[in-house]
């Protein structure tokens, strides 16, 4: 893309991209043609290259993105006033496609240090997870994390109580309040008592009863995919008793996923305790005991096959698809190259590249159930007076994404090119080496719980205008689709995209790049800004409409 100003993605595409803030007046060759453009064309934003007619089909990526509303001349930019969302609906039709794989010469026989479970799998991390079956828990849970997050080294940035406090002091003094500045803050790290745990977790959530007995069910088996998660050493559960989410239906649910599941798993019930003091006093006393035991576990190599690693986007922007996106998907197509698994979730974010999918499925049935969770998804969206065209944001539209299809058809480049080995319903484990769907809605903190609870243990996440999600137990890396937003939010941003669209680096360097990060951080050589953060996010899906 070097000393470009604009790009057409697809040899089809009967749309341009702007790199750049372009002028009205300016002239673009483009196919040995000139385009004089009727108006200014913010980076990031498309204009027409023909004169187009009403009903005339918009095209990028190769496939249809929407349709004009309106006569519109070449060089007009392309904005929601004459453009709406609109794709060619799909069909299942035969799969024979061959997959050209990457060459992956840099990566064969490299390994990461990981934690190994009894079943296989190897985590990135390790962690002790407090679980409560019902929200009436919440409260024990923050009680109990306040009590052990500090005395055991984990709630090491102190800056925001240290301002806080000293504020009160420049007040109680009739200082200057402005005069106290967060940088000046002193920092005292604490130190870590159990080195070889990287944190103890809190799932806090709103579940488990005065729902649907449905959204109890769904919730048991999101938490006990969680409690079976390989960046999981030992879980604590906390019930009240009476919520509809029982704790034997939650032991069920464990033991479907993992009959030999083997970690530590404590379970307290409020109701039939003498109080709620000697309930977390139990809780804390015998959770200590169990972090001395998996304290004993340490990281060892592991072969990169072991690696799941889910790819996600959040505030988008016009040039997540053409940088970011496809450099996570290279990197993906590595990690598939080499024996890993690959999580691609946010249904709705597929609405407009569904024929992509079901052309790269690897069988009829996995395209079929494809096809069926998605006519699923969306009837229920339509039902409740949506519909996946309502998914960009205001953010979105005015970084250039126009239509839904726009957005999906960028967001699908995260998954490479490698074929659809499985498709999942939520709450369901990857169990398949290869590119998986994963059924969560777009909503960034939904679709990264879903996929941890499918078994990632790195995810992804490119971003076009910024967001600090992060989740309690698998790593999140953020990508920057472009140099600005790396630069101005540099605290959340871990790798930097935007080098493509500059023309300093090309997608498949920076995809390399991307992986040799995650391997860094599944080796917990490298901390991900999220995590440095405690950036837990961590929200159920109900199974209602979420976008």
């Amino acid at each position: 893309m070097k000393n470009k100003s604009v790009l057409q993605i697809n040899k089809n595409d009967n749309v341009l991209v702007a790199l750049r803030d372009l002028s009205a007046g300016d002239s673009i060759d483009f196919n040995s043609h000139s385009i004089v453009l009727l108006e200014n064309i913010p980076a990031k934003h498309k204009f027409y290259i023909n004169d187009m007619n009403v009903n005339d089909v918009a095209v990028m990526y190769g496939v249809v993105v929407g349709k004009v509303n309106k006569s519109i001349k070449k060089g007009e930019l392309m904005t929601t006033k004459n453009t709406f969302h609109a794709t060619t609906p799909y069909v299942m039709q035969e799969i024979d496609q061959e997959w050209i794989k990457p060459n992956i010469a840099k990566f064969v026989g490299r390994k990461f240090k990981g934690f190994h479970r009894a079943d296989g799998r190897v985590g990135t991390a390790n962690y002790w997870l407090f679980i409560p079956t019902v929200f009436c828990e919440n409260r024990n849970l923050d009680v109990i994390k306040s009590a052990l997050d500090k005395s055991l080294g984990y709630d090491h940035d102190d800056k925001y109580q240290t301002y806080a406090q000293s504020l009160v002091h420049a007040y109680l003094q009739n200082g200057d309040l402005d005069s106290i500045n967060l940088t000046d803050q002193p920092h005292n790290p604490l130190k870590k008592v159990f080195n070889n745990l990287d944190g103890i977790k809190f799932l806090n959530h709103t579940g488990g009863c005065g729902g649907t007995r449905k959204d109890a069910q769904t919730l048991s088996r999101l938490l006990a995919a969680y409690a079976d998660h390989p960046n999981v050493a030992g879980v604590t559960l906390l019930s009240l008793g009476c919520q509809h989410l029982q704790v034997a239906d939650f032991k069920a649910d464990l033991h479907q996923i993992n009959p030999t599941f083997d970690k530590p798993l404590l379970v307290f019930e409020q109701q039939k305790e003498a109080s709620e003091e000697m309930l977390i006093q139990k809780a804390i006393l015998e959770t200590f005991k169990q972090l001395v035991i998996v304290n004993q576990q340490s990281r060892s190599d592991a072969t990169l096959d072991k690696l799941c690693i889910g790819v996600k986007c959040g505030g988008s922007d016009g040039f997540s698809g053409i940088s970011a996106n496809p450099a996570v998907g290279h990197c993906s197509d590595l990690v598939v190259a080499l024996g890993g698994k690959i999580l691609l979730s946010e249904f709705p974010e597929l609405c407009g590249a569904e024929q992509q999918i079901i052309d790269r499925a690897s069988q009829k049935t996995t395209a079929e159930k494809f096809i069926r969770l998605m006519t699923e998804y969306d009837k229920l969206a339509h039902q409740a007076g949506s519909g996946f065209h309502m998914n960009p944001s205001p953010g979105n539209i005015k970084d250039g994404l126009i239509t839904d299809a726009i957005k999906s058809t960028g967001a699908v480049k995260k998954a490479g090119s490698s074929p659809v080995v499985d498709v999942l319903d939520y709450t369901e484990i990857a169990t398949e080496p290869g590119l998986n769907l994963v059924c969560t809605p777009g909503n960034d903190v939904e679709a990264t719980t879903g996929q941890t609870a499918s078994g990632a243990t790195i995810i992804l996440f490119t971003t076009g205008l910024g967001t600090p999600t992060g989740n309690p137990i698998c790593p999140v890396v953020k990508v920057s689709s472009n140099n600005f937003l790396a630069e101005r939010m540099s605290d959340i941003i871990d790798i930097n995209a935007g080098e493509i669209i500059s023309g300093n680096q090309s997608i498949e360097e920076k995809g390399e790049e991307i992986l040799e990060f995650c391997i860094a951080v599944a080796s917990g050589l490298m901390t991900p800004k999220a995590v440095s953060l405690r950036q837990d996010d961590f929200i159920p899906w109900k199974r209602g409409v979420s976008l």
